[in-house]
């Protein structure tokens, strides 16, 4: 029997994302998918790279949906998916939010930096859905929040070093460019070509709202508070996150030693791939999948280490990811629907 799933915001550049990876699992039925924007009209009109489905794009009813499907994603802005959720909701399908209402378990931190919360009663037993570190809470979770695209490859490039107590936890500088599908799929003057490219750009500096989720995370590794500089930048591509993460040691360490750190926790993670010595991550070998590649080098002149990790933000950073923790919701090998080579040149 297959996994009736629901996208809601099936027509942004995540939505779609998902879309095409629901269709291509083969333990997945997709009941309904809705979008306030483009209701009524086929999906292959909006897409038409799905020119061989039927979808019609719904309006939105989640009481009806949670009534015949078993999981439902939600694409949605911030704020939206808190409207929506509710215990009585959570007693008859399980939801995956690719949205940033359900990532902070601290609600204050979270309304600080966002907007007010609506469903405070729920957000208590969401589970962070970065696998490769809480895989075993999310098997048994009915809500996941799945993380954000620059805070994945973030966390995921620092949290051995972190939770090794490697470096120190204060000294952490985070540079990390993304492309411009990040941004979304609404029309924006800072987004038009013609402002994009040909240029980079930081942007959101010391305000950006990934920030805290990112020191929410790696406080919970070190087990004390952690707070960093995390400064992203916009890059001419249209997918694709870099983040160069700097640290300083706290003792003298061997490029030996700290690969030893990253082997301990990734060893037999499928979806991440550490770099040879001397190799480092580019964002054209993770595109179109749901890989993070990882690679880090020590500077001993100034006694600090750089790691530098890559993915594709629609992918490992958002639908992929959203995949893969619903693999493990319904307990299904966590690689079905994302095992394949991602493509080259794209």
């Amino acid at each position: 029997m297959k996994i009736k799933a629901a996208v809601i915001g099936a027509t942004g550049y995540a939505g779609s994302e998902l879309v095409r990876l629901l269709e291509n699992h083969p333990n997945i039925k997709t009941e309904a998918l809705t979008s306030k924007s483009y209701a009524g009209k086929s999906y292959k009109e909006v897409y038409p790279n799905f020119s061989a489905t039927d979808y019609i794009c719904e309006e939105e009813d989640i009481e009806k949906l949670s009534e015949s499907c078993d999981v439902i994603f939600l694409a949605l802005p911030h704020g939206e998916a808190s409207k929506r959720i509710s215990p009585a909701l959570l007693n008859k399908c399980k939801v995956i939010d690719l949205g940033a209402d359900f990532r902070l378990q601290d609600i204050d931190v979270y309304e600080s930096w966002y907007c007010e919360h609506y469903s405070k009663d729920v957000l208590k037993e969401a589970v962070y859905g970065l696998c490769e570190i809480n895989r075993e809470k999310i098997k048994t979770s009915r809500i996941i929040g799945n993380p954000g695209c620059y805070t994945t490859c973030s966390i995921l490039t620092l949290y051995p070093l972190v939770k090794e107590g490697i470096i120190d936890e204060n000294s952490i500088i985070i540079d990390a460019k993304s492309g411009v599908s990040g941004a979304g799929r609404g029309v924006s003057l800072s987004n038009l070509y013609c402002e994009v490219n040909e240029s980079v750009k930081a942007y959101k500096i010391a305000s950006h709202r990934h920030t805290p989720e990112i020191e929410e995370q790696l406080s919970y590794a070190c087990g004390k508070k952690i707070v960093l500089n995390f400064t992203p930048h916009l890059i001419p591509i249209n997918r694709g996150i870099l983040a160069t993460c700097y640290g300083n040691l706290k003792a003298k360490t061997t490029y030996e030693e700290v690969r030893a750190a990253y082997e301990k926790y990734y060893k037999d993670e499928y979806f991440i791939r550490l770099c040879n010595k001397g190799a480092f991550p580019e964002t054209r070998f993770v595109k179109g999948s749901n890989f993070t590649d990882i690679g880090f080098t020590i500077d001993e002149r100034t006694n600090r280490i750089i790691a530098i990790g890559a993915i594709d933000n629609l992918f490992k950073g958002a639908a992929g990811q959203a995949v893969q923790n619903m693999n493990l919701l319904f307990g299904l090998d966590e690689k079905t629907g994302l095992d394949f080579v991602p493509p080259f040149p794209i």
